[in-house]
């Protein structure tokens, strides 16, 4: 394996790694800072928590060398706030003993402050798509002299309706550029955004598409129904020692809230809850603590799953499995960072083991089962919730075979028998005059 000094990564930059306890390269490092460095375009295949971020990163600092002019030169398009804030980070302690300036932009504030960071200059921008329009139209901010343009977590754009922005920004920013697109993830539409933006790229891939980082031990559990789950995700949480920084993934914000509330109340530990109906600072506030770890438990819907840098993150639990696949490898991918372990831990009931069928093809790897400790209450499932999980299983099944007629389908109603046979009279019948001759 190669060092950072044999792949020629600047010095400033080589003691910012120091710093931060980055001996060796990731693969994904080794393999793709070299092509970047040949000014090739370059599609980059590789699962969260692998060091991607700075295996772009790392040689735009050594292209942009030090700081110059004031319009930015890199831009780094991500799909969330809270990825621009992470990879913001990331360039600050990356950039520690480098005059290389930059700025990450996001949208849920006002434009201004953002103008504000940018007057003084900046070499590199890292920005959602709605805040850089906002910037650009608002004559805040020049992209003419952009050289390098990075798109990370491709598959998440396309998933989020980004693609025709991304079109836009392409006609606005100058022809002669290197691009760069990062994915976690390479299906159809990837693909498709791969030969649209890309120019006989260098494809750069250290696993196969949608494969969980090694260092993952997954596992699941059967469990019967919502309650049931509840008092299995409390049981475990009781083990302060063995889960001591945790995620929990719900599908809605509603069971996020449920959970959050059992939790609250029954396990030692700070706890936060993060969802879309949460404020910016709320949801940043509590990414924040959570990585300086005084938060032990973060709940939180699929709106952060990409959000968070933890190293030390111990488990993962998918208290819903999500019904976006690649969203798993995502959801995961936030245990086992920077090499070190962590547990993926997914409570499935009866609707969601065809999720889980598709979640082992797309990784293309079984996920083994644990049995329920006895000292879990099972609770019986109530008749709604039954009924919930019945109509489920059907829709799965259609999906599969759109001939099967399942427990919920509309019955043909059959004929009645009034229309198809006169009623008998009853009582006396009204005798009928003969008709007479007219008068």
């Amino acid at each position: 394996m190669a060092t950072f000094e044999e792949l020629k990564v600047n010095k400033s930059i080589l003691k910012a790694l120091d710093d931060l306890g980055f001996e060796q390269p990731t693969p994904i490092q080794e393999k793709a800072i070299p092509v970047i460095r040949s000014g090739a375009d370059v599609l980059g295949i590789a699962q969260t928590g692998t060091g991607k971020t700075a295996a772009y990163l790392l040689p735009i600092f050594m292209k942009l060398v030090k700081a110059e002019g004031e319009d930015p030169r890199a831009l780094v398009l991500v799909p969330t706030r809270e990825l621009s804030i992470q990879v913001g980070a990331d360039i600050e302690e990356l950039t520690e003993y480098s005059n290389i300036r930059h700025a990450a932009v996001f949208g849920g504030i006002g434009w201004t402050k953002h103008a504000e960071l940018l007057e003084p200059g900046i070499d590199i921008l890292v920005a959602t798509p709605g805040r850089l329009f906002d910037l650009y139209h608002a004559g805040a901010l020049s992209l003419k002299k952009i050289k390098t343009l990075v798109i990370d977590e491709a598959d998440r754009m396309l998933d989020m309706g980004f693609m025709p922005q991304i079109r836009r920004l392409l006609e606005i920013i100058p022809v002669k550029r290197q691009n760069l697109l990062f994915s976690a993830t390479f299906n159809e539409k990837v693909e498709e955004m791969c030969h649209e933006f890309l120019d006989f790229p260098e494809r750069v891939e250290i696993a196969p598409s949608a494969t969980p980082a090694e260092l993952v031990q997954q596992s699941f559990f059967k469990v019967p129904n919502f309650r049931t789950k509840l008092n299995l995700i409390r049981y475990l949480l009781e083990d302060e020692e063995r889960f001591n920084r945790v995620i929990i993934f719900t599908r809605t914000k509603e069971n996020a809230e449920a959970v959050f509330k059992i939790i609250k109340r029954k396990t030692e530990g700070e706890k936060r809850i993060l969802h879309s109906n949460k404020g910016q600072n709320t949801r940043l506030n509590a990414i924040q603590a959570f990585k300086d770890g005084e938060v032990r438990i973060l709940i939180t819907t699929d709106v952060s799953a990409r959000g968070i840098d933890v190293s030390k993150v111990t488990h993962v639990f998918n208290f819903d499995l999500p019904q976006r696949y690649d969203d798993y490898v995502h959801r995961i991918g936030r245990t086992a960072r920077a090499n070190n372990h962590g547990e993926a831990i997914a409570l499935v009931d009866p609707s969601e083991e065809y999720h889980l069928n598709k979640i082992e093809e797309i990784i293309r790897m079984g996920i083994p089962e644990r049995f329920l400790p006895e000292e879990v209450e099972l609770v019986e499932t109530g008749k709604e919730e039954r009924q919930q999980q019945a109509r489920e299983i059907d829709r799965q099944k259609k999906l599969e075979n759109p001939d099967y007629k399942g427990a919920f389908h509309q019955k043909k109603r059959k004929p009645s028998k009034k229309s198809s046979v006169q009623p008998r009279p009853s009582g006396k019948q009204k005798k009928h005059k003969r008709p007479g001759k007219r008068r």
